[in-house]
């Protein structure tokens, strides 16, 4: 016989407790105040058909193809109808409020940090000998052999070494301060002098050094980071006193 449990609210305010998440819940109520507040200062509003396409697109988001999936996926989550048109206002008011205090500052913060969003495709082989390093750094300059053939004798991890060491596009923030000053000081394709790090010694291959470009992603990268620090801010201005007392402390 299957047993049937009730679970109440207080179990589940109990729970999120026990599991340490009241900084990170309160932090998401905190948030949506201040969106739906400062939105409506600002006389933000959300049109219908702007409603109407954020609710397609979130239901696409979580593939509900169909009304039935959509029921199923409302009561999965404990949300009412109401509660999800809630979701999808907020949603929408939140980029619209984006756009209205940040439109204007990107291009300037694009400009300010245009270093930052410079990107590298790269290759990279790590060996723990220095010596072999510079053995095989002088045999690739000299054109003895290739830096697939390096990677395919000389990395262990076999997806990596099938890629050629091909580490991927990558930003200044995604490497060590010693590699990335010699990978965006190179002139591409080159192949460094050996670095050393804590991995060990560091033979890299820089194909290409790509430029910025204020394209869609990259200024949306930038809204979104310019909002994100904003509601950090305020959520540190603000006093918060937490009342659970009607649903038990345990």
């Amino acid at each position: 016989m299957t047993s049937v449990y009730t679970i109440n609210p207080e179990e589940i305010i109990h729970q999120i407790k026990l599991s340490c998440q009241i900084p990170t819940v309160v932090e998401n109520i905190l948030t949506r105040k201040i969106i739906i507040n400062t939105a409506q200062e600002a006389g933000i509003t959300a049109e219908p058909e702007e409603l109407q396409q954020t609710a397609d697109s979130l239901r696409l988001m979580s593939q509900l193809k169909s009304a039935d999936a959509t029921w199923a996926w409302l009561q999965k989550h404990s949300l009412s109808l109401d509660d999800f048109e809630e979701l999808v206002y907020i949603t929408v008011i939140s980029s619209k409020l984006t756009e209205y205090l940040f439109d204007q500052k990107v291009e300037a913060v694009f400009v300010e940090n245009q270093l930052d969003y410079t990107q590298v495709v790269m290759y990279e082989v790590v060996l723990d000998d220095e010596d072999l390093a510079m053995e095989l750094f002088y045999a690739l300059a000299e054109g003895e052999m290739t830096f697939p053939q390096l990677a395919q004798q000389y990395i262990q991890d076999t997806l990596l070494r099938r890629t050629g060491g091909y580490k991927g596009i990558l930003n200044r923030t995604d490497l060590k301060p010693e590699i990335s000053a010699a990978v965006f000081a190179a002139t591409p394709p080159q192949v460094l002098k050996p670095i050393i790090t804590s991995e060990g010694v560091n033979l890299i291959f820089v194909e290409e050094i790509i430029q910025p470009e204020l394209n869609e992603i990259l200024r949306s990268k930038i809204l979104n980071n310019l909002f994100s620090e904003w509601l950090k801010e305020h959520i540190e201005q603000l006093e918060v006193e937490i009342l659970l007392s009607s649903c038990g402390t345990r």
